[in-house]
């Protein structure tokens, strides 16, 4: 077997190409990558149910927008927490993915990481992969692999996200960004 490189910590941003509608246009934060799998969040994908409406000792932690976000088409009826704790040391009930962003343990009291948050997100469901199934869609070209920013994870306006991580990249990759919704009305 070949090792797998771990993308951990990375994003995924679809590419125009990929026709799966459960990742048009998304942004995909990689929380677990390695030889087993990979495990993401839709950093994109709001949807009207507010935290409060599921987790409401969460609530008050959240940023804005105040809502659930859907993480991916996995196991929908279960929560992730996603956090950026700045510094190097996070509190109990948080546990570090790569540079700031960590997992929040959503059975902790919110109270043990409410001084220590710098934002917080809430997924129902995840996105996941099997062993050397993202490898394949990779080489498929369905997928740009780019550096996640602590800022991603709390965007103010996840509907602007996907154009926002493509623009800040250099060279080619960039002018993505500005690929129309639909390219049959050109």
């Amino acid at each position: 077997m070949t090792e797998v490189s771990s993308l951990t910590g990375r994003l995924l941003v679809a590419t125009p190409a990929l026709a799966d509608p459960n990742f048009d246009r998304a942004v995909v934060l990689l929380l677990d990558h390695d030889e087993q799998g990979s495990l993401g969040v839709v950093l994109n994908r709001p949807t009207p149910v507010g935290v409060g409406d599921v987790l409401l000792s969460w609530a008050p932690l959240a940023g804005d927008p105040g809502v659930v976000f859907q993480g991916g088409p996995v196991a929908l009826d279960s929560a992730l927490g996603v956090a950026v704790i700045p510094g190097e040391e996070g509190p109990l009930g948080w546990r570090r993915v790569h540079g700031a962003i960590g997992l929040v343990d959503l059975e902790a009291p919110p109270e043990l990481l409410a001084a220590a948050l710098g934002s917080l997100r809430i997924f129902a469901g995840y996105s996941g992969w099997g062993p050397g199934q993202l490898e394949r869609e990779l080489g498929e070209g369905a997928w740009y692999v780019v550096d996640s920013e602590p800022g991603d994870v709390s965007f103010p306006d996840p509907e602007r996200l996907w154009r926002a991580v493509l623009r800040r990249q250099r060279g080619e990759l960039a002018m993505v960004a500005t690929y129309p919704d639909d390219p049959s009305l050109n």
